[in-house]
């Protein structure tokens, strides 16, 4: 039987790593679940900075617009930055999150991005 010490030993021969990283005492399950959420909140900080952009160009439309439809983009952003907030704050639980209640709380982000989807594309279908 193998303890932690040493599958960490057997990783970094593993990766060929001469020296220990700060994972050599993980289990090899460990480091998958970290490697994943990692990877996972990467993807949602590149959605997250992708809906910034498509908040800004809203915004510029907003500016060029007349009046009553410089209304509507106002209303529509404002929601857009509302569910975005929400998707942030999801986003920071999630980072905070320990190991085991990372699936869930990945289950309420994954619902919150998925509102926050939808409100951007009804926004864009609104405004072409």
């Amino acid at each position: 039987m193998l303890d932690r010490a040493r599958v960490g030993s057997i990783l970094l021969l593993v990766k060929g790593s001469k020296k220990p990283d700060r994972r050599h005492n993980l289990s090899i399950k460990e480091v998958v679940m970290n490697d994943k959420k990692k990877a996972y909140e990467e993807k949602l900080d590149a959605q997250l900075k992708e809906w910034n952009a498509q908040i800004n160009l809203l915004q510029a439309k907003a500016n060029n617009a007349k009046a009553d439809a410089k209304i509507e983009y106002i209303k529509t952003i404002e929601v857009l930055q509302r569910k975005q907030n929400e998707a942030k704050t999801k986003l920071q639980e999630l980072k905070a999150a320990g190991d085991e209640a990372w699936e869930d709380i990945k289950a309420g982000a994954e619902k919150a991005w998925g509102e926050v989807r939808t409100a951007f594309r009804d926004a864009t279908a609104r405004f072409k």
